[in-house]
């Protein structure tokens, strides 16, 4: 299959290979090498060519570096994912750029924050697009059956049965098309159109054979530990950079989150500009990338 356009997409100019303690990751590149740097972190079962609309709109003044994190996109997968590894990859990149602002998406915006917490030396300036965790209330993904709660026994007995499994099935079943995986996708994130989907999911999937397959490793939404909704808030209180919070004004999938809850959790972060972009869900950089750039360059130049 032809690799597909979408308008506005434009893919990276430069792809790397990274090592953070010895796993490889793949980063992807906008914009001038030598300008100042933002470093870009996808969602939870995404891939940094989810950036392919809004790094372009930001590359005129910036480079723009997306990190697949482990197990999804072209990084490496693991024998096993936690926060902890995942926030610890940002904070060997933002290393090795020297320093750099940080943009994160849903899980990678929690993420960068929490990267800009534990290494302030490195952090400039942190953008958050709806990724301030979950409700106080864990709901399952639409189509799931509703998980144990993460740290109880039930928890930890749901973790280990799926990873036994994994070892009888380590891939995703195959797709007999790439309509079939945007369908799947569209179903779980309706708001999205399915010719952006179909870009996004050719970007996140490989072709062989049998079908298609995602690229994300499916043990990478796999987890196991003490964790709890309530925490979210009070672990933003060290953040010493200012922080623009994005979130869009429509009901989605997995986001917003009630405004008294996401206000109540921001109100521990130090500073922080909360912004709503019009005429969008959880994926306000997919749906609505001018609004965000603009929003983005405002924040980055001191409007």
């Amino acid at each position: 299959m032809e690799e597909p356009e979408y308008p506005g997409a434009r893919g990276p100019e430069r792809s790397w290979d990274f090592d953070s303690m010895g796993f490889r990751l793949r980063v992807h590149e906008w914009g001038d090498p030598a300008a100042e740097p933002i470093l870009l972190s996808h969602g939870m079962w995404d891939h940094s060519r989810g950036f392919d609309q809004l790094a372009p709109l930001l590359a005129e003044r910036y480079r723009l570096v997306g990190i697949d994190a482990r197990g999804h996109g072209e990084s490496a997968w693991a024998d096993a994912y936690t926060w902890p590894h995942d926030v610890a990859d940002i904070v060997r990149l933002l290393e090795h750029l020297g320093g750099a602002h940080l943009l994160g998406h849903s899980k990678g915006g929690g993420q960068v924050t929490e990267a800009a917490k534990v290494a302030p030396q490195h952090a400039r300036m942190v953008i958050n697009v709806d990724g301030f965790g979950p409700p106080e209330k864990l709901e399952p993904p639409p189509g799931m059956p509703e998980r144990p709660e993460p740290g109880t026994p039930e928890g930890f007995a749901a973790f280990l049965d799926a990873r036994r499994r994994s070892k009888t099935r380590p891939d995703w079943r195959p797709y007999g098309s790439i309509d079939e995986l945007v369908a799947r996708r569209k179903r779980m994130n309706p708001r999205l159109s399915a010719a952006w989907l179909r870009y996004f999911c050719w970007h996140g999937s490989r072709r062989g054979e049998d079908g298609v397959r995602w690229k994300a490793d499916p043990m990478a939404g796999m987890g196991a530990g003490p964790w709890k909704p309530e925490w979210v808030g009070p672990s933003w209180a060290g953040l010493k950079s200012p922080m623009l919070a994005i979130v869009g004004s429509e009901q989605d999938t997995w986001g917003p989150l009630p405004r008294e809850l996401l206000q109540r959790r921001l109100a521990h972060a130090p500073e922080v500009r909360l912004e709503t972009v019009a005429d969008a869900g959880h994926f306000p950089h997919m749906e609505q990338p001018r609004a965000v750039a603009a929003l983005v360059l405002d924040f980055l130049e001191g409007g």
